[in-house]
């Protein structure tokens, strides 16, 4: 399986609009005017991993950390219908809703002859506009948990505790449970994720009791 495919992937969740920030990007979720099967809301949830190629190159891996809503009618003041238009006689009406995504990024993938690892840390190319995203199937996640010799690795903590977002701890904590229920990581580094996980959601909850 070759992870530049994007068959590889479950599916695309949108393309690249804008940046915030070298590792912080916003994507535009496809919809039924974008493509004939949009993806549903599973496909772009909070803590996803999500791979951004385009064409015959992989730019980077990233996780979904934040979501907006854009409706253009809200709030508007000027007259409207007192029901629903008849696409009959607006047939070029459409909808003007978008779901944005913000995702940042965590590393990349690099092929090692036919399997693919992960290269965890901020990506040094930026990203174009216009760039694909897929959502990650359970196997590539998995890939990318690997070094080139295949031992697991978890590089990117603190990079996501500082770039997360408002959720930042909420993220990493998924991230860890996801990746120790797995079982990906076994004797000593199984335990260090538990570690980590059990400090993140103790400092969690007692932020909550402030």
């Amino acid at each position: 399986m070759d992870f530049l495919d994007p068959v590889a992937h479950s599916q695309r969740i949108g393309k690249v609009v804008k940046s915030n920030s070298h590792c912080d990007y916003v994507i535009q979720v496809d919809d039924s005017h974008d493509v004939v099967t949009p993806p549903q809301p599973e496909d772009y949830g909070f803590g996803r991993f999500v791979a951004l190629e385009d064409g015959d190159r992989h730019w980077a891996v990233g996780l979904i950390y934040n979501s907006q809503l854009v409706n253009p009618m809200f709030l508007n003041n000027g007259p409207r219908l007192s029901s629903e238009p008849d696409p009959m006689f607006t047939p070029d009406l459409i909808s003007e809703t978008r779901t944005l995504l913000g995702i940042v990024l965590v590393g990349c993938l690099e092929n090692n002859g036919s399997m693919p690892y992960g290269q965890h840390g901020i990506p040094k190319e930026v990203v174009p506009v216009n760039t694909n995203v897929y959502s990650l199937d359970a196997e590539t996640v998995h890939r990318f948990h690997c070094t080139v010799t295949g031992q697991p690795q978890f590089r990117y903590y603190s990079h996501l505790l500082r770039s997360g977002g408002l959720f930042a701890a909420q993220l990493t904590q998924q991230v860890l449970t996801e990746l120790i229920d797995s079982n990906l990581f076994t004797g000593a580094d199984q335990r260090a994720l538990t570690v980590l996980c059990k400090e993140l959601s103790w400092k969690n909850t007692m932020g909550a009791m402030r």
